[in-house]
């Protein structure tokens, strides 16, 4: 090779290192820099911030990982009230998290001490919203059995502290949820140094709570615009060019504040109850598959602990638990959570213990002809209130709204420090085609898109003696206060002409109790009850939704 074609050679290595090494640089920092611009994000003098090293959702507290995709919800094996509300229908759920078990006692108690911390019963301000959320332990009580035992201790004693909290009505599990969530993002905030460490016991009053929506909104006002506390982390040191702080308050766009928790949807529940990871068969696909574990019996096949009972249910007339000392289930009411082994997502007791609130309203269908993505009925949308000036409106003490619930019950409906909630209006339903009002849950279902015989000239004002025009006319129980005396007046809907005891204001309950017989562990069954009462045999737990990637390996790559 002669002189030319080396130092040729030597300039083509030279200048493939040089555009290597550009290149790397650039691929190095390509995350900070906008791809359709090429302007940079985070830089240090201000612009845009977002967190572009984001990896995957951290699996939230006390819950498990669920892969979404799709099954045959409902079934086709058993129908003991005679139905057939659970009619087989394709669905697709997206993956979310849910609970390892449902919130126990200790959990719910630890809600409960901070409620009477923040909000002193003995205070007239708050009074109300202490009893709001204590679950009611009267359930236990039976004309003809003996239960005062657990009404007097199942909730507070030290030997229920880990079984199933019950007594819990739906709405109170809503909001046990919405307080769950703050709880998690607060102390998400504080770990990365956004809000003061110990920020929850600066100022326990109502006055200073912290909000996740309140402090996405109007980040200034959390806590009572305490800035002790919202500028006391270590976030605060960190300045731009000019010594001024950046990055105060975390946003959406930073990935530390936590999807909130909340009750999981009936398709999601069934979908986990199953626990489909890693079964494949045919007959489990076509929604073949009865209980939350292999097989079509209760009890165990293997060896190590053949005949033993998987979950914990009613064996049989008189019969809560087997006979004591063999082929016992080991709980004549409900059992210690993780008490019996879980499926393959990890969920423990989704058969059996306790029934589980989900989030829908009951019908006796599921409509999968409009809908099979992620099927929930319930939606009521609602949106921001707003002050005059345009900014976000915070409820405060003198602002509280309570609702008579028709058993007696007073709740709380916005706590201060909240954002106060509207119905959405024709600004945001105007020409949209997916939606056109705020309360959907009677979508197809008994309006005028749905009733073949409704009556144009029904009155809605009227409801309690005209009943022809409403496919669901369930009675209608009415309790006011008396302005005079300040007492509860209840009324009884005595009406003869309800057909049903189906509303908007009842809720799906799913899964099998130690109450029920075996046939109810199927999670395909659907039970509904008021969403404002409460029973011994129905608890909860809570899902958070899954953002990103469908799984946890960060997604497949498709060739």
């Amino acid at each position: 090779m002669d002189m030319k074609n080396v130092s040729n050679l030597k300039f083509l290595i030279a200048l493939t290192l040089c555009a290597t090494i550009v290149s790397c640089k650039r691929s190095s920092n390509s995350n900070n820099v906008d791809s359709a611009t090429g302007w940079k994000i985070n830089d240090k003098n201000g612009g845009f911030q977002y967190n572009t090293n984001f990896k995957e959702q951290e699996t939230p507290p006390g819950t498990a990982f669920v892969e979404g995709g799709t099954f045959t919800m409902g079934k086709v094996q058993d129908d003991p009230m005679h139905d057939w509300n659970n009619t087989p229908n394709q669905q697709h759920v997206q993956s979310f998290y849910m609970d390892e078990n449902e919130v126990t006692n200790l959990n719910y108690l630890f809600y409960l001490d901070y409620v009477k911390n923040v909000y002193p019963p003995d205070d007239p301000n708050y009074s109300l919203i202490y009893n709001g959320a204590l679950p009611d332990t009267l359930v236990w009580r039976n004309r003809l059995g003996y239960n005062e035992m657990m009404t007097e201790n199942y909730l507070r004693h030290p030997g229920y502290a880990n079984y199933p909290v019950v007594g819990v009505s739906w709405i109170q599990a809503v909001e046990y949820a919405n307080w769950r969530s703050n709880r998690v993002a607060e102390m998400s905030l504080q770990e990365a140094g956004y809000i003061k460490r110990d920020a929850q016991y600066t100022d326990l009053s109502a006055e200073s709570t912290f909000d996740v929506d309140t402090y996405i909104n109007a980040p200034t006002q959390t806590y009572g615009g305490n800035s002790e506390v919202l500028e006391g982390g270590k976030r605060r040191q960190q300045t731009d060019a000019e010594g001024n702080p950046i990055n105060i308050y975390a946003n959406r766009e930073s990935g530390l504040i936590p999807v909130k928790y909340r009750l999981p949807t009936e398709a999601e529940w069934e979908y986990a109850a199953l626990g489909l990871s890693e079964l494949r068969e045919y007959n489990v696909y076509r929604g073949r598959k009865k209980y939350p574990w292999d097989g079509q019996y209760t009890r165990s096949g293997k060896r190590v602990n053949r005949g033993d009972q998987l979950a914990n249910f009613k064996q049989g007339k008189g019969d809560f638990g087997g006979i004591a000392g063999w082929s016992d289930d080991g709980a004549d009411i409900t059992a210690e959570v993780k008490s019996y082994q879980p499926n393959d997502y990890g969920l423990y007791d989704m058969a059996g213990n306790v029934a589980e609130w989900v989030a829908d309203v009951y019908r006796p269908i599921v409509d999968d002809e409009f809908n099979d993505f992620n099927y929930y009925r319930g939606n009521v949308y609602t949106k921001n209130a707003l002050n005059e000036d345009g900014t976000v409106k915070i409820v405060t003490v003198d602002e509280i709204v309570y609702d008579t619930l028709p058993n007696g019950k007073i709740i709380a409906r916005d706590l201060p420090g909240e954002i106060a909630k509207i119905p959405v209006d024709e600004k945001e339903t105007y020409l949209r085609t997916q939606f056109d009002r705020s309360d959907n849950r009677n979508f197809r279902d008994g309006d005028k898109r749905s009733s073949r015989y409704y009556r144009e000239s029904f009155d809605e004002s009227d409801d309690r003696t005209n009943t022809t025009g409403k496919m669901y006319n369930s009675p209608k129980h009415r309790v006011e206060v008396d302005s005079a005396e300040g007492k509860l007046v209840r009324q009884y809907d005595k009406s003869n002409n309800r057909t049903s005891l189906i509303n908007d204001e009842v809720r799906v309950f799913k899964g099998g109790s130690w109450r029920d017989r075996a046939y109810w562990l199927d999670p395909a069954q659907r039970r509904y009850f008021p969403q404002d009462m409460a029973t011994d045999y129905i608890g909860f737990r809570c899902a958070v939704s899954r953002v990103g990637s469908k799984s946890q390996k960060g997604g497949k790559k498709r060739n």
